[in-house]
């Protein structure tokens, strides 16, 4: 396998462009149209489809019955990282009984767009009684979507690391395809057992695909040297490349206790035997099936 650190004009490219993610970061996100989703051109159904199903799956995963869910979420406050561009999971959650989330990202990405809006209020078309009351009652003028959202009830919190900063606040935190983007795997599950409260639940789905930035093989973007990789895309929030081992140990770590742990993707072992020669050094030592796994959800609580 040719080393991909050949293709000069590729790394000089990307380094550039992680050069002005790194000092415009907004700048960057306007250039590149990044909504937390991926960069393909949604519809607007597709996008309140999309948010339905993620809060759907959350509690899939939590084995909490839908007609429970209400009960459940009933006065709990909330961390979700990497809401993206709207907050629209946050605002199903406090539709169904949440008090409050807080929602926290490394970049400025929050936009009440015209599209941004239209997917809020087909959200809203779907509810009804007291849950569209609820949600109605999360922006600062009663029902008003352009008008922002209450930080009582949807705290928007951009900051550099990523991290809430919270102390057993939360009652669950959740994501989606964001903790394989986040530059300091320990710090993030470090913060995230000390946002929750004791008897917290952390629910997380983890995507370890390289997000297009293979060429050759899907695992090939497992090549580049750390430091080469660092310098072409850390500021930038694309993949830090670690694997599900690193994710389990670092939430294990921080206190967590692994409740389950239930792979959603693999990869061909053909590609694991090609690509395993080339491997960059923190990935040469890990066993074939931690390249087998593509990606993964984590329910994980607070140890008593």
């Amino acid at each position: 396998m040719k080393p991909l650190w050949m293709d000069l004009t590729r790394v000089a490219h990307a380094s550039a462009s992680n050069l002005l993610a790194a000092v415009a970061p907004s700048y960057y996100l306007r250039l590149t149209g990044q909504t937390g989703r991926g960069r393909a051109e949604e519809r607007t159904s597709d996008v309140a489809d999309y948010f339905l199903r993620s809060f759907d799956d959350y509690f899939r995963q939590l084995e909490v019955a839908a007609t429970d869910i209400p009960a459940w979420l009933a006065g709990k406050t909330l961390l979700e990282y990497g809401p993206g561009d709207v907050p629209a999971v946050a605002l199903l959650m406090i539709a169904y009984g949440a008090e409050k989330v807080w929602c926290v990202d490394r970049f400025p990405m929050l936009r009440l767009s015209e599209k941004n809006v239209a997917v809020l209020e087909l959200l809203l078309g779907g509810l009804s009684g007291s849950a569209l009351q609820r949600a109605r009652g999360c922006f600062l003028r009663h029902g008003d979507l352009r008008s922002g959202f209450d930080p009582a009830r949807i705290e928007y919190r951009v900051n550099a690391s990523g991290l809430s900063g919270l102390r057993q606040c939360a009652d669950m935190v959740y994501s989606r395809a964001v903790l394989e983007h986040v530059n300091d795997l320990q710090a993030t599950y470090a913060d995230m057992a000390s946002a929750l409260k004791p008897a917290g639940v952390a629910v997380h789905l983890v995507d370890l695909k390289s997000h297009g930035l293979h060429k050759d093989n899907p695992l090939d973007f497992l090549v580049w040297p750390e430091w080469l990789w660092r310098l072409m895309f850390s500021h930038k929030g694309v993949p830090n490349r670690w694997r599900r081992i690193h994710h389990l140990q670092a939430a294990e770590g921080a206190g967590l206790k692994l409740t389950n742990v239930q792979t959603t993707s693999t990869a061909d072992p053909a590609d694991i035997r090609r690509v395993r020669p080339a491997l960059a050094k923190p990935f040469q030592d890990l066993a074939d099936q931690e390249f087998a796994c593509l990606g993964f959800w984590m329910v994980a609580e607070t140890r008593a």
